[in-house]
C-alpha cells in the first residue's frame, strides 16, 4: 500500500475539441487522489480553459499549445501564429520533458493511442522502457466500426496498442458494445481489455446551486463545449419562441465556451426576449445545475451521459452525426434501453417535435428504472486496476 500511496500517475488528454477529454481526465484524477492518500497525479492537456476547473489536492496540470480540430477533420494551431508541425513539435517536446521530470509509475492516455499526430509515441516508448505502466483509456463508443478501422489504420494505432500498452480500459460496459469492434487486435491485446463501467460523477459536500436558479423548477440545456451545438440550441429556442401560452418549464441554456462568438451573441439576443429562458456561456460547476434540473437537453456526449446516469436525470438527447457517429450510437442505445428520449438532427426544422419533447421531458421515466447494476462502477474499476498494476510492477 505504501507503493500505491506514493505513486505518480501521468494522464494525457489531447483536447483538440470541446470539453469531453478534459472532464473525463479530471474525474479520473480526482478519484485516484481520493483513493490513495499520497498519490500524485499530473494531467497534460491542450485545453485552453483547464485552469477554470477545480482539482483536488495533489492533482496538477500542465498545458501544451492548443490545437483545434476543424469540421473537415483537419487540425490548426490555436492562438499561435506558427505552422501546425511546429506546434506539434513543441507539444511533443513539452510532453516528453514533463514525463521525464515527473517520473510516473502509470501513464493513462485518453482515446488516442499515439496522441495527436503521434506526439506521444516517443514518450510511450521511453516510459515503458523505464518500467512505467502504459494504459489506454477508451470511452464506451468510439465511432462506427468501418470509420474507426480506417482511422486507426491511417494513424498506425494497432501496432501501438499491441506493443506499447499494458492494458486497455473501457469506460463503459460490455452491454454497450466493444468500442474497437472490427479492429484487428490480437487475442493477447483483447485479454488485456477491461470493461470498467461508466464514470460516476458526484458533488462535493459544499456544492450549492446558485441562488438565482434555486427559486423554481427548470430544465438544463447544454451542448457541452458548444463548438458543434448550434442546431440543438436553435431548436430549443425556437420551441420556446413558439410557446405563446407559456406552458414550457423554465430553462437554462449554457451554450458552451467554444461556440462561435456570433452564434453566442445571436442566441443571447433571442433568449433575452423569452422570460422563461436564461442564458449562460460557461460554468465550471455544471454538475450542480444538472443535479437539480427537472430534465436535461444535451447532445449525447460521453461525459453528459455519465452525469445523466449519475444524477438520475430525465434526458432528451439530440446527437450530432458528424464528424463521427459516436453520439448517435450512444443515443440509440439510450433510447432502446429506456435511459433517455432522442430527437435527431434530420428533423430539426420541425419546431413542434422539440416542443412536444420538452413538454414530455419532466414526466418521462428516470434512467434508474432501466439502468443495469454496476453500470456506474467505472471509477471504482480504475482504482482497482491501478492497485493491481502497480502492486505487480
Amino acid at each position: 500500500m505504501d507503493r500505491l500511496n506514493n505513486a505518480k500517475v501521468l494522464i494525457y488528454s489531447h483536447d483538440s475539441f470541446g470539453l469531453g477529454h478534459l472532464r473525463r481526465c479530471r474525474a479520473i484524477a480526482n478519484a485516484l487522489v481520493d483513493a490513495f492518500k499520497g498519490m500524485s497525479v499530473m494531467i497534460i492537456s491542450g485545453s485552453p480553459i483547464i485552469s477554470q476547473f477545480d482539482f483536488r489536492s495533489r492533482v496538477s496540470f500542465i498545458t501544451v499549445p492548443g490545437v483545434v480540430k476543424l469540421r473537415n477533420g483537419d487540425y490548426t494551431s490555436l492562438g499561435l501564429h506558427v505552422d501546425l508541425n511546429e506546434t506539434l513539435a513543441m507539444r511533443a517536446s513539452i510532453i516528453q520533458h514533463a514525463a521525464e521530470a515527473f517520473g510516473p509509475d502509470a501513464f493513462i492516455v485518453d482515446k488516442e493511442p499515439l496522441g495527436l499526430r503521434g506526439e506521444i509515441e516517443y514518450t510511450l516508448r521511453w516510459l515503458r522502457m523505464k518500467g512505467c505502466r502504459n494504459i489506454l483509456g477508451l470511452r464506451d463508443i468510439m465511432d462506427e466500426s468501418e470509420a474507426l478501422q480506417s482511422e486507426w489504420e491511417r494513424k498506425e494505432a494497432v501496432p501501438a496498442v499491441e506493443n506499447l500498452y499494458h492494458e486497455i480500459w473501457v469506460y463503459g460496459t460490455e452491454a454497450t458494445g466493444n468500442p474497437v469492434a472490427g479492429i484487428d487486435l490480437s487475442d493477447r491485446v483483447l485479454d488485456r481489455m477491461h470493461y470498467l463501467g461508466y464514470l460516476r460523477r458526484d458533488l462535493s459536500s459544499n456544492a450549492r446551486i446558485p441562488e438565482r436558479y434555486s427559486r423554481q423548477p427548470y430544465i438544463l440545456v447544454t451542448p457541452g463545449g458548444g463548438g458543434d451545438g448550434e442546431v440543438l440550441v436553435d431548436w430549443v429556442i425556437r420551441a420556446y419562441e413558439s410557446d405563446t401560452n407559456g406552458d414550457l418549464i423554465h430553462g437554462i441554456v449554457i451554450v458552451g465556451p467554444f461556440m462561435k462568438a456570433k452564434a453566442q451573441r445571436d442566441f443571447k439576443r433571442r433568449i433575452a426576449r423569452i422570460p422563461r429562458l436564461d442564458f449562460e456561456v460557461f460554468t465550471n460547476r455544471i454538475e450542480v445545475l444538472m443535479k437539480h434540473a427537472e430534465g436535461i437537453v444535451a447532445m449525447g456526449g460521453y461525459n453528459t451521459f455519465c452525469e445523466i446516469l449519475s444524477f438520475d436525470r430525465r434526458a432528451l438527447l439530440v446527437p450530432r452525426e458528424t464528424p463521427r457517429l459516436e453520439q448517435k450510437i450512444r443515443s440509440d442505445y439510450a433510447l432502446e434501453n429506456g435511459l433517455a428520449s432522442v430527437l435527431y438532427h434530420e428533423h430539426n426544422a420541425n419546431t413542434g417535435l422539440m416542443s412536444e419533447a420538452l413538454h414530455r421531458l419532466p414526466r418521462q421515466p428516470a434512467p434508474s428504472l432501466s439502468a443495469s447494476p454496476g453500470m456506474l462502477r467505472g471509477l471504482d474499476g480504475i482504482i482497482d486496476r491501478i492497485a493491481i498494476l502497480l502492486k505487480n510492477s
